[in-house]
């Protein structure tokens, strides 16, 4: 690899617009089938975001993809980057007989807590990171160290959460985070638009500050209104109910992201015929910003 991102970056393929997947999403009742809808909307699925636990690997839906060589990327949901001792090397091992059996652009993940304690199987959770300058510098350390151990570049993600803990605003901390490991983002609009909500903040505050020239990818999905024991929130639920606060900066990032090279509709336990509008306004506004054909 070259020294610097912003030199790495112009070798990262152009995948454009793709759906994602998860082990055993695609057995959902009415789900959506990533291979179905490529055939019928190809441009809607020009690559696989495959959801990845170590220890359970991949379903058929995303071997099918690979065997036929198609792109996708590597989301993994079962690494706390701000730990060093779980990037363990019987981990990292099997992570990269993974990324070669798969191929692929690059890896990617929420930057948060996947366990507490030790890596179990079945005991998966997502907690947002310590929003603090010294907790970006340890997860850039993890960053840099998985970049190292596969050859691959990996984007962090801005995780969800219904509570979040530090000083600095979730944009200023991957801004450190990125700079630190020099590295590129997957910045998730979703996940943003709710933290936005819940912190009181406008849809689009500190944008104005962040380096959108490190945004490789966005994610866009829908999230759901819940109530638990009279407390008000927000769920990720990847469903295709889209918050105006999402499409608002999704729109707005667009603008600005000259290093764009892939967006993900997150919405795999939902039927193609459901999906379809929100399919048409990504790429409609990638064509009218980005200039994507």
């Amino acid at each position: 690899m070259s020294d610097s991102f912003l030199d790495r970056v112009g070798e990262l393929p152009h995948l454009g617009l793709g759906v994602s997947a998860e082990y055993g999403a695609g057995a959902a009742p009415r789900a959506l089938d990533p291979s179905a809808l490529r055939e019928a909307y190809p441009a809607y699925a020009q690559f696989l975001e495959i959801g990845v636990e170590v220890r359970v690997g991949i379903d058929r839906d995303a071997r099918s993809w690979c065997e036929r060589r198609l792109p996708c990327t590597y989301h993994f949901l079962d690494v706390n980057l701000e730990d060093p001792g779980d990037l363990d090397d019987r981990w990292l091992a099997d992570l990269r007989a993974l990324v070669e059996a798969l191929e692929p652009a690059w890896l990617c993940g929420d930057a948060g807590l996947w366990h507490f304690g030790r890596r179990e199987h079945g005991h998966t959770l997502l907690l947002p990171p310590i929003l603090s300058d010294d907790g970006a510098s340890v997860q850039a350390e993890g960053i840099s160290l998985m970049r190292t151990a596969t050859g691959h570049e990996v984007l962090p993600e801005n995780p969800p959460g219904c509570a979040f803990v530090g000083d600095l605003h979730i944009l200023d901390y991957f801004a450190r985070c990125c700079e630190r490991a020099d590295t590129g983002m997957l910045l998730d609009c979703a996940h943003l638009a709710l933290y936005q909500r819940m912190m009181g903040h406008h849809p689009l505050a500190g944008l104005d500050g962040f380096p959108l020239d490190r945004v490789v990818e966005m994610h866009v999905a829908g999230s759901r209104r819940r109530e638990h024991l009279g407390y008000p929130y927000f769920e990720d639920d990847h469903g295709t109910d889209v918050l105006d606060e999402t499409w608002q900066i999704f729109e707005h990032v667009a603008t600005g992201a000259r290093h764009l090279r892939a967006v993900v509709f997150e919405c795999e336990r939902n039927p193609i015929a459901e999906c379809l509008a929100g399919f048409e306004r990504i790429a409609r506004t990638l064509r009218e910003y980005s200039g994507w054909p």
